[in-house]
């Protein structure tokens, strides 16, 4: 069976050997006689699978025991607001604007300003030329309850390869879509959130890290409450069975290939292909300023919105899905997580180049 090459900012593609074993396990997992999507989440079989998850992401990211992992529901647009009603102490909060996420983690702050008192200070912003580069933060800052930023703008195609840290003040930071990617210090973060339909699993899963010390410094409605969570195992209400289940055999695979240092290898082996040609190329022009660029969304035009059209019709008709840019940015948005394979890549170009002979 021949596989699209899927392009998708997310949902996004799985490795295939996941694919595989969850369509052996539908069935019957494990000789339970049962699917995972019927299995109770109170079960010896369940706790097995969310207790094995944790360990992979906690052998996989180093995270010690004074770290919390959630597994929660709403996605990342949730805890845009959740991460405020948890977090706020002083009420004085900072946020880095680098992108169209970013700036939705801030207008959700924005939203409950009045309710929880917040003072919200932008501390760096690219808003001015369009996001088409990341912004350069202060060299000190104090006095925060916390610092917000987006790791990676799918959208714009940009990535922060070092992270401000600032002594006193926990970084939190939204990893949707490129956490797993690479590895990075856990230990620099207050907190890390991320929907998993990128480079964790599937959609409906939310992956919450979060340092102890930051757990229960509000009265947050019990719903929204990462301590409650916490305290029960992610299991205060049914959590999302079959996503954490496919998110554990996305870490399984992860293991299997050698961890965060192989998959950041390969990733930087496909973001190379892709970027050197955009660079010779005398038809498509990358968008985001080169010391900004992503190595998970690579964004790209030909400065031409009709000529644009015909490439995105052109993908689709040679093997790939979901090419098209952001009705924001438009252009397009090659989307090359973990999953996506070098020979995706090296088609990709193959097929641009054809088009730009042609054109």
């Amino acid at each position: 069976m021949k596989r699209t090459f899927n392009l998708s900012a997310g949902p996004a593609m799985l490795p295939t050997s996941v694919l595989e074993r969850a369509q052996k396990e539908m069935l019957d997992y494990d000789g339970t006689g049962m699917s995972v999507m019927e299995m109770s989440h109170r079960s010896s079989y369940f706790d097995d699978i969310i207790q094995d998850a944790e360990k992979n992401l906690r052998e996989l990211l180093n995270i010690n025991d004074n770290y919390k992992i959630l597994f929660l529901q709403g996605g990342a647009s949730q805890a845009f607001y959740t991460l405020v009603m948890n977090l706020k102490q002083s009420g004085k909060v900072a946020y880095i604007d680098s992108g169209n996420f970013a700036k939705k983690a801030l207008e959700a702050a924005e939203e409950l300003k009045d309710d929880y008192g917040l003072e919200i200070d932008v501390v760096a912003s690219s808003k001015e030329d369009g996001y088409k580069s990341l912004p350069n933060y202060p060299d000190t800052l104090e006095g925060y309850d916390y610092l917000h930023i987006c790791s990676n703008n799918t959208i714009e195609g940009t990535q922060f390869k070092e992270f401000p840290i600032y002594k006193g003040i926990p970084l939190v930071c939204d990893m949707s879509s490129d956490i797993l990617s690479r590895p990075f210090n856990i230990n620099d973060f207050g907190m890390i959130y991320a929907g998993a339909q990128k480079n964790l699993g599937i959609a409906g899963l939310t992956l919450v890290i979060i340092r102890e010390d930051l757990l229960g410094l509000n009265d947050v409605p019990k719903m929204f409450d990462y301590k409650v969570f916490s305290d029960k195992n992610s299991m205060y209400n049914t959590p999302s069975t079959y996503p954490i289940y496919i998110h554990k055999l996305v870490t399984d695979w992860l293991l299997e290939i050698g961890g965060l240092e192989e998959i950041y290898k390969r990733n930087k082996e496909k973001a190379r292909i892709l970027y050197d040609y955009l660079d010779e190329s005398t038809l498509f022009v990358p968008t985001a300023d080169k010391d900004s660029r992503s190595l998970m969304n690579v964004t790209f035009s030909t400065g031409n919105d009709e000529l644009d059209k015909e490439f995105v019709a052109y993908t689709k008709e040679n093997g790939f899905e979901n090419i098209k840019g952001h009705r924001s940015v438009g252009g397009m948005r090659a989307s090359i997580y973990n999953a996506f394979p070098i020979e995706g890549v090296e088609a990709l170009v193959q097929l641009m180049k054809k088009f730009e002979e042609e054109n």
